[in-house]
C-alpha cells in the first residue's frame, strides 16, 4: 500500500508496511527500512523522509495510521524501497497540557529519532526550537544507517582486570587540534587524528584512554562572542543530544554514515596497541534544557516519560544535574533505552567501558528520591552484554547527593574524590592529614570495604577535566576564569591548590623546581596507591590551562594538547613513564583485595606505617607532614618501602631491615632526571640503618638480596647527609618554603 504524501515534482513514491515494533530506531535491510518510535501519548505521529541533509520541504510524508501502524506505545512503519542514507524526522501530536500532566506535544516542532545512528544539523537553529512555532526549516534530521557494513578485521574488546588498568582522560579534538600536535591538518582533532598518537601513549604505558563524550552533542549549544573576539562554544559536550551516534565534527569524512566507521577504526587500532577505549556518558539531563530550552526529541514524544518533573507543577522540570533537567532514568522505557544504548555501544563499536557523568541520578525514582536498589544500575550491573565491560560511576550530582563509597551494585568503580582531596592536601603541605592519606593509599577501605567493595572499586586521581590541571595546581592558588565571561564567577573556588611561592608563570629557578617536584610527588603517589589510576591528560608534561578551573566553553589553546611541552618537561613525561612501568611490574601495587595483615616468607606484613622512626606514624600529632610505608613482596616481588616528607626541611628516616635484603633506591623526585627514577635492574644501592628525605620529596626503595659490595659506579652518595642537605638547598630558599602554604 501507499500511505503517503507526495511532493509535487519528486518521482519517488514508496509503498509502506506495517512494520514491527521492534527493534527501536531506522534498522534497514535489503527490501527497505523498518521505523519505530515510542511515544506515550500521541494521537498522531508523521514520518517526514527528506532526499538531503539540507532539504528543507520533505520529499514524502507519512501519516502513520493509529490502527495498523501502533502498538500499544510503539507507531512502526515498514517503508519498502529506501535505503541506508536517507534523511528523516517525525512530527508528533498529542495533548500539550504541561501544568497537570507534564505533556509538551506539539506538531510545530520537528523531532529526531532518539534511536538515531546519526543526525545532521546544517539547518539547526536552536533558538527557533524554544519557541511554539513551527521550525521544518530549522530543525535537525536523522539519518538511515546500515551499522552492519564494517569488518572487524577479528576485533573484539580487550576485557583487561580492572586491578592492571591505568587511564588516561582526554578530549577526542583537544588532543591532537593544536597546531603543535604534528597531525595533518584534515585529521587534526578527529577520531583518525587519535590513531596518530598511538605511539605517544604506548610509551606512556597507560592502559586505557577515556574519552570526554563524544554521542552526538549540540556544537551551536552556549556559542557565544566575547569582547575580544574569542568564541565560547560547548566544548567538552556534556549535553547528549544522540545517544547512539559518535559526534560527527570528529570525523574527517562529510558523508553521515562514515562517522560510525572513523569511530570503529579508531578503536581498532587502540585495540591492536593494547589500550581499551572508555567512553565517558551523559545519561543524566540531556540538551533540551529547563522550560525555556529547546524540543529536540525527547520532549515532543514522552516528557513525562523521559524526565523527572516537579509533582505539583509539571511545567517545570526538576534540576539535580545542574544542567536544566534530569533524566527519569528508572522508567521502564527509560531503562531500556539506556541499557539499548549502552549495549549498542559494545556489540556494535567495541568499547570497553564507560564513566557515568553524575551517575547517582540514575539512582533516583520518578519523584527524585534515591533508590536502594535502582533498577536500571542493576541491569547495566548484571547485563551478560556488558558483564565483562568496565562501568565507572561519578558518585555525586549537582543537588548534594554523594554516594561514594556505598553506590549501588558491586563491580562499578567510583571516582575517588576522596582520595583526590586527602593527597591534594598532604602534597600542599597541610599537617594532620596522615591518617586520610594512608587510607587513601591503602585502597580507601573506610569507604569501601563496609559495602563490600575492593581497594578495585576506587578509580584514584588528583585532576581530571574538571578543575585545575596538575601543573595549574602547584602553580595558582586561585582560579583565574576570567576567559569564560562570567566574571571568574564560575568554577571551584576551593582547589587545595599551592603556588609554590608565585602565582602563575614565573622566571625563577627554584620555584620552578620545585613544582616539577610537586609534579613528581603527585604522580608518585597516584601510581604507589592501591586501587586503579586515572591520568588528566597533559598532566604528564605540565599541559597548563593559565589558572582556569573550568574551560568547558574553550575550543582554544587553553583546552588543546601543548605537544611543545613533549620536548619543555621531557623529565615529567619520563618520570611518569617509569612510574607506569614501575607500578605494572610489581603486583604488590596492584592488589584485587583489601590488606588482611598476611605476612611474607621475610617476615614483613602486607602493610605496615611508619613515620620517621619506625611503626610510630604519628596518626594522632595534628603537625604530622611525613609518612612512610613498607609493602610486603610475595613471590618474585620485592618489597617496597615509601617515605613522604611535606615538610619544608629534610627529615631523617628509620629504614626496615629485611632479612637477607637490602634496599636500593628506585626515585626520588628531590633528585633532577635522570636520577630522579632508574631504569629497571639500575637502582641505586642504600646502606645504613636510615634515609634522609629531602624536603617536600617522596622516595621509592625496593628489596634486593644483599651484595658483597656496591656495583662500580653505584656508590650510596644518595643516603649521605652531605648529600641531602645539598639537595634541599635550593628548596629551602624558595619563597614560601619558611612557612606553611
Amino acid at each position: 500500500m501507499i500511505n503517503s504524501t507526495t511532493i509535487a515534482g519528486e518521482a519517488t513514491s514508496y509503498e509502506t508496511e506495517a512494520g514491527k515494533t521492534h527493534p527501536l530506531g531506522s534498522l534497514p535491510d535489503e527490501n527497505g527500512v523498518n521505523f519505530s518510535l515510542y511515544s506515550d501519548a500521541a494521537t498522531e505521529v508523521e514520518l517526514l523522509v527528506f532526499d538531503s541533509h539540507d532539504t528543507i520541504e520533505p520529499s514524502q510524508t507519512f501519516h502513520l495510521d493509529p490502527i495498523k501502524n501502533k502498538s500499544f506505545h510503539f507507531w512502526h512503519i515498514y517503508v519498502v524501497g529506501l535505503k541506508p542514507g536517507a534523511h528523516y524526522a517525525y512530527r508528533v501530536s498529542g495533548p500539550h497540557d504541561v501544568g497537570s500532566r507534564g505533556d509538551r506535544y506539539n506538531r510545530n516542532k520537528v523531532l529526531i529519532d532518539p534511536y538515531a545512528l546519526g543526525n545532521t544539523d546544517d539547518l539547526w537553529d536552536r533558538g527557533a526550537a524554544c519557541n511554539g512555532e513551527d521550525n521544518l526549516a530549522t530543525s535537525m534530521r536523522s539519518v538511515v544507517i546500515d551499522a552492519s557494513d564494517y569488518d572487524w578485521e577479528g576485533d573484539k574488546p580487550i576485557n583487561r582486570p580492572m586491578e592492571e588498568s591505568i587511564i588516561y582522560e582526554m578530549h577526542v579534538a583537544g588532543f591532537t587540534k593544536s597546531p603543535t600536535s604534528g597531525v595533518e591538518r584534515v585529521k587534526a582533532g578527529t577520531y583518525t587524528g587519535l590513531i596518530e598518537k598511538i605511539p605517544y601513549l604506548q610509551e606512556l604505558g597507560i592502559t586505557a584512554v577515556e574519552l570526554l563524550p563524544v554521542f552526538d552533542f549540540d556544537i551551536k549549544e552556549g556559542v557565544r562572542e566575547m569582547p575580544d573576539g574569542s568564541r565560547l562554544c560547548n566544548y567538552w559536550g556534556y549535553s547528549t543530544v544522540g545517544f547512539f551516534a559518535p559526534h560527527s565534527s570528529y570525523c574527517m569524512s562529510p558523508h553521515m554514515g562514515q562517522h560510525l566507521n572513523e569511530f570503529r577504526d579508531m578503536v581498532k587500532a587502540y585495540h591492536r596497541a593494547g589500550i581499551e577505549v572508555i567512553l565517558d556518558v551523559v545519561y543524566n539531563h540531556s540538551s533540551e534544557g529547563n522550560e525555556n530550552g529547546p524540543t529536540i526529541s525527547f520532549k515532543g514524544l514522552a516528557n513525562s516519560t523521559y524526565y523527572i518533573l516537579p509533582p505539583e507543577a509539571r511545567e517545570y522540570y526538576m534540576n539535580y544535574t545542574g544542567c536544566g533537567n534530569t533524566i527519569n532514568a528508572n522508567h521502564p522505557m527509560v531503562q531500556k533505552f539506556i541499557l539499548d544504548s549502552l549495549e549498542y555501544w559494545v556489540r556494535e563499536m567495541h568499547v570497553d567501558g564507560f564513566r557515568f557523568d553524575e551517575a547517582v541520578i540514575l539512582t533516583r525514582d520518578e519523584n527524585g528520591a534515591p533508590l536502594a536498589k535502582p533498577p536500571v544500575i542493576w541491569q547495566i550491573e548484571l547485563s551478560e552484554t556488558l558483564a565483562d565491560t568496565k562501568v565507572i560511576a561519578e558518585c555525586w550530582d549537582a543537588a548534594g547527593e554523594n554516594q561514594l563509597g556505598h553506590f549501588p551494585g558491586y563491580r562499578w568503580g567510583e571516582w575517588n574524590g576522596y582520595y583526590r582531596d586527602a593527597v591534594r592536601r598532604f602534597i600542599k603541605g597541610d599537617s594532620g592529614v596522615i591518617g586520610e592519606l594512608a587510607d587513601a593509599i591503602a585502597g580507601s577501605a573506610n569507604l569501601f570495604s563496609n559495602a563490600s567493595e575492593l581497594p578495585i572499586n576506587s578509580i584514584n586521581f588528583v585532576t581530571c577535566h574538571d578543575g585545575f590541571s596538575l601543573n595549574d595546581l602547584v602553580s595558582y592558588n586561585e582560579k583565574h576564569n576570567w576567559a569564560n565571561g562570567e566574571d571568574n564567577n564560575d568554577g571551584a573556588s576551593d582547589n587545595l591548590s599551592w603556588n609554590c611561592g608565585a602565582e602563575g608563570p614565573t622566571d625563577d629557578p627554584a620555584i620552578e623546581k620545585l613544582r616539577n617536584q610537586q609534579v613528581k610527588n603527585f604522580a608518585a603517589l597516584l601510581m604507589l596507591s592501591q586501587g586503579v589510576p586515572m591520568i588528566c591528560g597533559g598532566d604528564e608534561v605540565r599541559r597548563t590551562q593559565g589558572g582556569n578551573n573550568n574551560a568547558y566553553c574553550h575550543d582554544d589553546a587553553i583546552s588543546w594538547f601543548d605537544w611543545e611541552l613533549v620536548e619543555k618537561h621531557a623529565d615529567c613525561y619520563r618520570f611518569f613513564s617509569r612510574l607506569i612501568q614501575f607500578r605494572k611490574s610489581h603486583p604488590t601495587l596492584r592488589r584485587a583485595n583489601n590488606y588482611t595483615g598476611q605476612k611474607n616468607e621475610r617476615g614483613l606484613t602486607d602493610i605496615s606505617w611508619h613515620g620517621c622512626q619506625l611503626n610510630a606514624p604519628g596518626w594522632d600529632d595534628p603537625q604530622a607532614r611525613a609518612l612512610a610505608f613498607t609493602m610486603a613482596g610475595f613471590g618474585a616481588d620485592p618489597d617496597l618501602h615509601v617515605m613522604m616528607n611535606m615538610h619544608w626541611e629534610p627529615l631523617t628516616f628509620d629504614l626496615p631491615e629485611v632479612p637477607g635484603r637490602d634496599w636500593h633506591r628506585s626515585a626520588d623526585t628531590s633528585l633532577v632526571s635522570p636520577e630522579d627514577i632508574s631504569e629497571p635492574g639500575d637502582e641505586i644501592p642504600v646502606s645504613g640503618n636510615n634515609y634522609i628525605v629531602t624536603a617536600r620529596s617522596v622516595v621509592v626503595l625496593i628489596s634486593k638480596e644483599k651484595q658483597s659490595s656496591a656495583p662500580a659506579g653505584k656508590a650510596s652518595l644518595a643516603n649521605s647527609a652531605a648529600s641531602a642537605r645539598e639537595l634541599s638547598e635550593a628548596i629551602g630558599k624558595t619563597p614560601g618554603n619558611d612557612q606553611r602554604p
